[in-house]
């Protein structure tokens, strides 16, 4: 992988070194020069392959478009000229939407402190311009969170508190929190000592028919429980989870969220998958099923398995983020057998055999299927006579090259037995044997998944032993 990098200046010097010494157009010498750092190992990633245009003033330095819209917008910010500083930012968020490169040489030249300016100067009244002001801001930062400061992230969440009645602001700002947070530990932590999340579990519920407010909110609590910063030892995603359930009744916040939109597919689809980032305890997962989450999730996964084919496509990720919540509250023992009762294997059978060219919801399915199984020789019975034993057996015909799904087949075949040995021969006359020695034969991940499953279903297998306590070398 290339790990050299170089400046935008020696790229863009490279380029005009192309045009004027050997007399390139434009187009081919930008091509020339990325091939001549590519071939040197150099990573391009974060750098703007256009030339850079020439002022028609006279002899001044070259310049990229993103940097001549930050000096129009910094002249008229210093100038207090809302109008401008308008147009301005509009501009420069498209310009920072069409590449990170932009954002990346945007932020290098000091893109922040003058967007913090245009946003102070917005905040004194200009609902407009405030929301141009934050569309910018969160064009700049992503991927870029260390831009925000503390004098940032304070305004964030005031601007939030002071505009929580108005839809479209309150989107932008959330967006705003949902860039600064991802892969960014300090400012998560920050962001919640500083009230971020009874905000955005209030605009869930203020503004419970607003898809676009609660699909940012949706995804901006599920980044509060991350633990994606690598430069932290550890982060504070379970404790956050914990506040976002216990301080600011979170799981009932999704869950009366989800029955306002039954026809929405993406919005569930965040409902679901948060609810799934916020089942970390035990006592969470019951509570799911306390207010009614459990008969929700059943349902959406039933209805969807009951569309036609032809509109499969729009529901694959909602059955995809149902099976993972499902997958969650299972962790609960008690809820393991709430699902079961509650016709939850069935639609999961369905959904796997109705999506089976899909290996993520095949993937998702037999991964239910397997936490449901664990300990649990009666509802291993129940997946066993309603086919799921069947279908993820067909889920690894149809997708042999995929690890993951693999993976969970052999683990989800290993629960159906190891409690209950009587179903072993009917599940070696399906081919589970074969299947399973082709999986751990394809896949080194699947090594010491697959023995667990060759061995409980009474097949021959070699089990090494790596040491047996005596001393001396291990020898491996």
């Amino acid at each position: 992988m290339a790990s050299k990098h170089v400046t935008q200046e020696t790229f863009d010097a490279a380029v005009l070194e192309n045009i004027e010494e050997f007399e390139m157009g434009p187009e081919e010498a930008v091509k020339e020069a990325v091939e001549q750092f590519e071939s040197q190992g150099v990573n391009l990633d974060n750098i703007i392959k256009m030339a850079p245009k020439v002022s028609a003033d006279g002899p001044q330095e070259p310049t990229h478009e993103i940097l001549q819209v930050l000096a129009n917008l910094q002249e008229s910010v210093a100038c207090s000229r809302p109008q401008e500083v308008s147009v301005h930012l509009a501009r420069f968020c498209e310009q920072c939407r069409q590449h990170k490169a932009c954002r990346f040489l945007a932020a290098q030249k000091g893109a922040y402190p003058i967007l913090f300016a245009a946003w102070k100067l917005a905040a004194a009244g200009d609902q407009g311009l405030l929301l141009q002001a934050l569309n910018a801001l969160s064009a700049l930062i992503d991927s870029q969170p260390d831009l925000l400061d503390t004098q940032g992230l304070k305004l964030l969440v005031a601007t939030l508190a002071q505009n929580a009645s108005a839809a479209d602001l309150l989107c932008s700002g959330i967006r705003c929190v949902r860039h600064a947070c991802l892969k960014h530990e300090q400012n998560r932590q920050s962001l919640v000592k500083a009230g971020v999340l009874p905000l955005l579990t209030h605009a869930i519920t203020q503004h419970g028919c607003c898809a676009d407010v609660v699909r940012e909110a949706c995804w901006a609590l599920r980044v509060m429980t991350f633990d994606d910063d690598i430069r932290v030892p550890f982060g504070h995603a379970h404790d956050h989870a914990k506040m976002i359930v216990q301080e600011h009744g979170g799981l009932k916040v999704l869950i009366e969220a989800a029955r306002a939109f039954p026809d929405n597919p993406s919005v569930l689809s965040e409902l679901c998958s948060t609810l799934s980032r916020l089942a970390v305890r035990n006592e969470f997962c019951q509570e799911v099923v306390d207010l009614g989450g459990l008969g929700v999730l059943v349902a959406l996964l039933a209805n969807c398995s009951n569309h036609q084919v032809g509109i499969q496509s729009h529901l694959r990720d909602l059955v995809k983020q149902v099976l993972s919540a499902l997958r969650a509250i299972a962790g609960n023992d008690d809820v393991k057998d709430a699902i079961v009762r509650a016709g939850g294997t069935e639609s999961i059978v369905a959904a796997m055999t109705r999506h089976l060219a899909s290996p993520q919801v095949c993937e998702q399915s037999c991964a239910a299927l397997c936490v449901l199984a664990l300990r649990k020789p009666e509802n291993s019975r129940v997946i066993v006579e309603g086919g799921g034993a069947l279908a993820a057996l067909e889920a690894m015909k149809a997708h042999p090259q995929e690890a993951g799904l693999q993976k969970q087949a052999c683990m989800l075949i290993r629960n159906l037995v190891a409690r209950s040995q009587a179903f072993s021969q009917s599940l070696l006359d399906l081919g589970a044997e074969a299947l399973i020695t082709q999986a751990r034969a394809t896949h080194p991940d699947c090594e010491d998944v697959a023995k667990a499953a060759l061995r409980d279903l009474g097949c021959h297998v070699e089990l090494r032993e790596l040491w047996t306590g005596q001393k001396g070398n291990l020898a491996l």
